[in-house]
């Protein structure tokens, strides 16, 4: 796909992209696989009581332009407000696309749209970063999300005594995770700590990551939290990537890991920002100033647009 060709899609309006003939995944031979071409749409609609001031609100849905092998193609984003508003885009410390919206007032609703196409080739490059990565505090140390308590202090002494090191310390790491926790969307929420999670025992893909966060940090192992999408689940997805030396500590290899498939994250994922935990990922987050409460509908399609494979 050209970039042409998305820029065209692109300014298509949503049925219009939803009627485009695109490509079952179930369908790929995926071990022939030599590259993809996603369509990523995002949609996040807010409807408040009353009217509402000094709207700040913050949007990460855009992938960067590189990651490893993926590449942004082309994207779109859209606000829907009737009222007078600012649209700003910057990246943050980490380098992720961070959207600020702002708004003096906003009468009853107001709307963001996204879509991106991405590009992943296949076998994955991997991210490389400076060598100063493997020893950044934002890596190593928890984070609000992921303090450890006793019991993933516990657990993570007996990762760091299993006599285990670099990759493959993280890739035991990931496995007990999975094995050890239970996916159950009715136990947590944004806010649940990787402590929580772990002693209930179960959570989402966010509680996964944070808790193999946690246990990564506390064995000496940089790691990230991140935020993206995995082709044929329907909401967004977390996963971890652990950073370990290469080349006599001259640089850091960026491992991607999936805990809450046990496994390590492939050319079906897409990644949008990376952080310390979700709290510096959210894919919609803000404030505003009012008496009235706000509801959010949102809706999330990832659909493979293209594939090309190995002679």
């Amino acid at each position: 796909m050209t970039p042409e060709d998305a820029a065209s899609c692109l300014s298509m309006d949503s049925t219009e992209v939803a009627a485009l003939a695109l490509i079952d995944p179930g369908a790929v031979d995926w071990p022939r696989v030599t590259r993809t071409a996603f369509l990523v749409h995002q949609a996040f609609h807010y409807d408040y009581a009353g009217p509402i001031a000094d709207l700040e609100h913050r949007l990460m849905l855009i992938p960067p332009a590189e990651h490893g092998d993926q590449r942004l193609v082309a994207h779109r984003l859209e606000v829907r407000c009737a009222s007078a508003h600012t649209l700003s885009s910057d990246s943050d410390g980490f380098g992720n696309v961070v959207v600020e919206v702002r708004a003096p007032q906003v009468e009853t609703t107001v709307g963001f749209e996204a879509w991106s196409i991405v590009e992943r080739s296949n076998p994955a490059t991997r991210p490389w970063l400076p060598a100063a990565a493997l020893s950044d505090p934002r890596y190593l140390r928890p984070s609000a999300l992921t303090l450890p308590d006793a019991a993933l202090r516990g657990a993570a002494r007996r990762h760091r005594e299993s006599g285990l090191r670099g990759l493959d310390l993280a890739l035991a790491v990931n496995g007990a995770v999975h094995e050890t926790m239970r996916y159950d969307k009715n136990v947590s929420g944004v806010s649940t700590t990787a402590s929580e999670a772990f002693a209930m025992g179960a959570g989402v893909c966010q509680d996964f990551a944070h808790v193999m966060l946690a246990l990564c940090r506390m064995s000496g192992l940089p790691a990230r939290y991140v935020s993206g999408h995995l082709l044929g689940e329907g909401g967004t997805h977390a996963w971890v990537e652990v950073l370990i030396p290469v080349e006599g500590d001259a640089a850091a290899e960026v491992h991607a890991l999936d805990p809450t498939h046990g496994v390590a994250a492939g050319s079906r994922h897409i990644t949008v920002a990376v952080g310390r935990d979700y709290d510096d990922v959210a894919p919609t987050s803000g404030s505003y100033r009012a008496s009235v409460a706000g509801a959010l509908t949102a809706r999330r399609r990832v659909a493979l647009m293209d594939v090309e494979y190995a002679v």
